[in-house]
């Protein structure tokens, strides 16, 4: 989904880069609230809730629409990508 909404914003496929969390510690340092994460420009594309914990867990996202989803909105996927083009 990610590499389809780079194309269509006519961004490289090699700007995208991917980090393995492998440890607690790992996920502690880097914020990671749980796979998957997509972050532009060190922004997540939906900022997990205070109550949504740091580490090695799966993540749930909230659609646009109020579904409950393994994976974000392509809309919140695209506004970041703008957003980053913007800055």
């Amino acid at each position: 989904m990610l590499r389809e909404e780079m194309a269509a914003a006519g961004i490289a496929e090699e700007r995208l880069r991917v980090t393995e969390i492998e440890t607690a510690e790992d996920a502690e340092q880097s914020d990671f609230p749980g796979s998957p994460t997509i972050r532009v420009d060190g922004r997540d594309v939906q900022p997990p809730g205070l109550e949504e914990p740091i580490g090695l867990t799966c993540r749930v996202y909230r659609r646009r629409d109020g579904r409950i989803s393994p994976l974000p909105d392509r809309e919140d996927i695209r506004e970041a990508l703008r957003r980053g083009r913007e800055r």
